[in-house]
């Protein structure tokens, strides 16, 4: 019984539901069986209830048994980071000043979740308030290495294969550092795409909702199962059925920009030449890969996102800076940060962050899609600070990212390769992806532990 969500992705277990080879209770009694074995050791939930996920499962059973349509997410147990509200769950964000705390209502996107037939086990640990204080969880590839910090519990619940898929948030590199270093894929949608009604709130302009899954062929059902869509959102509506905008046009290659950002200096050799070695094959494949310069003023993207998120932080948080016993010392020095941050400096970091995201639209009108490396190497000991990468630039510029589980380290932990589209051009992406899962370019699954 366990083990099953490393052989069977989401559209897998829809199709067993239609044959009848699967129910429901079997994919919870997976979990379940999964989260028994390996929770133990790895520390990914906050909370996980078996008996209402079971509960949940046969509720599942019973509607398809009456003839109801299979829907996106039916029966599917999902993770849920520790800082979205939860009705059945408290929702406690990482923080001893919020142990307890029930919100009474669900967030939007998990909603969403349970709309498309999903089920909800439990929460998954965060790191404090979302930020950078390395929490309990434990990387499943090794012990000693961190899995990443702020959605940390919900990459290893995927990595680990206790749950297909988990909610996640991005205000920097949230998503793509721990599916880069739990070798599992992370997608971060462009800004706004996902609903960010009913949970934890960082940092107005950052703050990202995205998700971690076990298989390629499950990013676009997911994402399709919670995004905002319709007229009420006539921008992103716009793009995302554009047929002509989300699609290369027959005959021509696609266009692949391999980036070397200004943080390119941090990364690991080894990590370089993977990199380079899988673009010489992506170029072998067929598709026009060039090296282009990203547009003058990315360079500044780490000092433009400290000003934004450093004083954000401080504003957010200033009740819990008044028992600062209770906070992390990283956090204490964040809000310390931003407190002394002008409100005229706030204001023209955010103009700059503008400005930077109108550039990299202009830089996708002879581009497809962005390649680089997702973090610079595989994953740090836990007591030392993971390296500058460029996921933070992509978070900044509002682009949808996905990092994808490709290549290993010379000691055999993972590391991603990060694609990045032009914003509201997910489903681009997405078919880039599943191109490239086709041609055996890309992996169709996860680097399990």
């Amino acid at each position: 019984m366990t083990e099953r969500f490393r052989q069977h992705s989401i559209r897998a277990i829809l199709d067993g539901y239609r044959s009848g080879s699967i129910a429901p209770t079997d994919v919870a009694q997976w979990a379940i069986a999964e989260w028994e074995k390996r929770e133990p050791s790895l520390y990914a939930w906050e909370c996980f209830e078996p008996q209402r996920l079971l509960d949940a499962a046969r509720a599942s059973q019973v509607r398809l048994a009456q003839g109801e349509p299979i829907r996106a997410l039916e029966g599917i147990p999902v993770g849920v980071k520790d800082i979205f509200n939860t009705a059945e769950f408290p929702t406690q964000m990482g923080s001893p000043l919020w142990k307890g705390f029930t919100p009474g209502n669900d967030a939007r996107v998990l909603y969403d979740i349970q709309r498309a037939g999903g089920l909800v086990p439990g929460k998954t640990v965060t790191a404090e308030f979302a930020v950078h204080a390395l929490g309990k969880t434990i990387n499943p590839h090794a012990a000693d290495r961190t899995p990443g910090t702020s959605s940390s519990g919900s990459a290893v619940a995927v990595a680990s294969g206790m749950v297909p898929v988990a909610l996640g948030t991005q205000t920097a590199g949230s998503i793509v550092r721990p599916a880069s270093f739990c070798g599992i894929w992370g997608c971060k949608p462009s800004f706004g795409l996902l609903p960010r009604t009913g949970m934890l709130k960082t940092t107005d302009s950052l703050d990202s909702v995205g998700y971690f899954v076990a298989h390629a062929l499950d990013l676009q059902p997911v994402f399709e199962s919670m995004r905002v869509r319709g007229r009420n959102f006539p921008i992103s509506h716009g793009a995302l059925t554009d047929e002509a905008r989300q699609a290369v046009p027959m005959g021509r290659p696609w266009r692949v920009a391999f980036i070397r950002p200004h943080v390119w200096k941090h990364a690991a050799p080894y990590a370089v030449a993977a990199i380079e070695e899988w673009c010489k094959r992506l170029t072998a494949a067929g598709c026009d890969v060039t090296e282009p310069a990203l547009p003058a003023g990315l360079e500044e993207s780490h000092d433009v996102h400290a000003t934004i998120y450093n004083r954000a932080l401080a504003y957010y948080f200033q009740e819990e800076f008044k028992k600062a016993e209770l906070i992390s010392p990283v956090m204490n020095e964040l809000i310390e940060i931003g407190r002394d941050i002008p409100n005229e400096a706030y204001v023209a970091a955010l103009d700059r962050q503008t400005a930077l995201a109108r550039a990299m639209d202009g830089f996708f009108a002879d581009v497809d899609i962005i390649v680089t490396l997702s973090t610079a190497g595989e994953a740090p000991l836990r007591h030392e600070d993971e390296p500058p990468d460029s996921a933070l630039l992509w978070t900044l510029t509002y682009l949808p990212v996905v990092s994808a589980p490709v290549f290993r380290s010379p000691s055999g932990l993972p590391f991603g390769l990060q694609l990045v589209a032009r914003r509201y051009n997910d489903p681009l992406l997405m078919r880039f992806i599943d191109s490239l899962v086709a041609r055996g370019l890309l992996p169709e699954g996860s680097m399990y532990a």
